[in-house]
């Protein structure tokens, strides 16, 4: 279940390419695979990818009468963190993408659809782990826990060939995540990273 654009919006065709004469805009919704990973001064050290679930609804809007241009929101749970063998980082986050895309058609049915926007996320779950201890709250622990507020930028492309759509993003965090609770002496610096793979249908 993913949806990027109302099929009306690039499964028709004119003469000078896309046509213009639908609504300008489209629901759908998004499932797919989130491979996350934390860069910086990583409190757990050599920690490795991780997957997870990336799952939501999008709503989007045609900027443009005279280009394809569109502007895409949504809501999405998101899970990510890191992991190496009996060490893990959980961070489930919602997110809210603001993107803009722009199509260009391949063919009568399918066209490539690029994007670039920010992300805005709030931490709601998680768990961090390491070997031969109990798992604590990511986002609640009395020495050190990951802030609940994350800030990113999006990338990537999409392709949709009637009904259905597959994209291709990754996505690096801006804010530092690392929160330090009782020694202000250690300034850690850790950030989101992830490889989103999403497909979805039209509808």
């Amino acid at each position: 279940m993913a949806v990027l654009f109302a099929a009306n919006s690039f499964a028709q065709t004119t003469s000078g390419g896309f046509s213009f004469s639908e609504s300008s805009v489209y629901y759908g919704a998004r499932i797919g695979l989130n491979l996350s990973t934390l860069t910086g001064d990583l409190i757990i050290d050599d920690l490795g990818m991780k997957a997870g679930l990336n799952v939501g609804p999008v709503i989007g809007l045609r900027l443009s009468d005279a280009t394809p241009v569109f502007l895409e929101s949504g809501l999405f749970f998101t899970m990510h963190g890191a992991k190496n063998g009996d060490n893990s980082v959980a961070l489930n986050y919602l997110k809210l993408p603001v993107l803009i895309k722009y199509g260009i058609q391949v063919s009568d049915q399918v066209a490539v659809l690029p994007f670039l926007g920010p992300t805005i996320g709030i931490g709601i779950a998680g768990k961090t782990k390491l070997a031969g201890s109990n798992s604590w709250n990511s986002f609640s622990n009395d020495y050190f826990e990951y802030s609940r507020p994350d800030v990113g930028i999006r990338f990537g492309c999409g392709a949709e060939w009637n009904h259905l759509y597959l994209e291709v993003g990754y996505e690096f965090g801006i804010t530092n995540i690392a929160d330090w609770k009782k020694n202000a002496t250690d300034d850690a610096s850790e950030h989101n990273g992830a490889l989103a793979i999403n497909f979805g249908v039209n509808f």
